[in-house]
């Protein structure tokens, strides 16, 4: 590779967010509004509520053993939490408090006992009523309409464990298939496809929109991949430059310049788990790279202080800087743009 790889580490701060009680390791997603930010914790059965200057404001404590995990704003700026070990999506108040749920199991005709689907990740469709939560247990896509009623979509690919939504500009919804390997699409209409990823495995975990609103981007956690799907289903991928073996991605986002950012984390299980994690952030020229080809954008690291992170989630705010999470070290990062 002919790119310039510049390493930085001025612009990330980090932030402890001190979940009471004994548990630990257990940092999941970020929600953000133009006032707050939101963290779950998810074996601490806490959504912790946080300023922009990284401080913990206050914990909402959620029902025991429930596992908050996803988290979403609607079109009001409402709250709404995924409690995947109970089977329940649930809005909070301005307070933390549970004011609206709903159970998002599976019921088999004639069966005594209902089935958890874990909702994993949850999304806002497009018309920013509609809520999409993955049935990380079931190989299930599940619908939310505003009505209350629950849609559940079974997935071709059994243990696919999907994981990670996002609204698409098609209309549909996308996600990711940790153990299907594979990008799912369900349409508006309740169309299921799946695309498997050229890599296998691959283990796919974020999924965001292009910039130009004509495709979407994923990250392959062992595939060492970023790729691109267009709307008909045709995969790109391009190998991401690694600093050390053990390395793995996590999710990714495009900031307010279209530079494409991706979490990279040494997996402790490695034979060689020493190493710093860090973030990439490639140059947006990416957008328009040749398929495979990515001698000609400028990638710079952004090493993390921290190690042993597991970095999980990363969002941009409504001033373009980056928030991310850290599940093993609970910690929530900023990088300034």
């Amino acid at each position: 590779m002919n790119n310039t790889n510049h390493t930085i580490a001025h612009k990330i701060s980090e932030f402890d967010l001190n979940w009471p009680g004994p548990l630990r390791g257990s940092t999941h997603e970020v929600a953000l509004d133009k006032e707050h930010i939101f963290v779950s914790g998810q074996n601490m059965a806490l959504v912790a509520k946080c300023n922009y200057q990284g401080q913990v404001l206050c914990y909402y404590p959620m029902p025991p053993g429930s596992g908050p995990h996803g988290l979403m704003l609607d079109k009001l700026g409402r709250l709404w939490v995924s409690l995947e070990f109970s089977g329940l999506v649930v809005r909070l108040d301005a307070n933390g408090a549970i004011v609206q749920q709903h159970n998002v199991r599976l019921f088999a005709e004639g069966a005594a006992t209902s089935i958890n689907t874990a909702p994993h990740g949850i999304a806002l469709d497009d018309d920013g009523e509609t809520i999409w939560f993955t049935g990380k247990r079931t190989s299930t896509l599940g619908r939310i309409h505003p009505d209350g009623r629950v849609e559940h979509f079974e997935l071709n690919t059994l243990a696919a464990l999907p994981i990670f939504l996002q609204a698409g500009p098609d209309g549909g919804i996308w996600g990711t298939e940790l153990q299907g390997n594979a990008i799912v699409h369900v349409s508006r209409q309740g169309l299921v496809r799946e695309f498997p990823t050229p890599t296998q495995p691959s283990g796919p975990i974020g999924v965001v929109r292009d910039p130009a609103k004509n495709s979407m981007w994923f990250s392959e956690g062992t595939g060492m991949k970023i790729g691109r799907i267009d709307m008909e289903g045709n995969i790109t991928e391009f190998p991401v430059p690694a600093i050390q073996k053990g390395d793995t991605l996590a999710s990714l986002c495009f900031d307010r310049d279209d530079n494409l950012w991706v979490q990279v984390y040494v997996d402790q299980n490695s034979c060689k788990p020493e190493g710093t994690d860090y973030l990439l952030k490639f140059d947006k020229s990416i957008l328009q790279a040749p398929p495979g080809d990515l001698s000609n954008v400028p990638i710079t690291t952004y090493a993390v202080a921290t190690k042993g992170s597991m970095m999980h989630r990363i969002k941009r705010d409504h001033e373009g800087n980056l928030w991310f999470t850290e599940m093993m070290t609970d910690k929530l990062g900023r990088i300034l743009l």
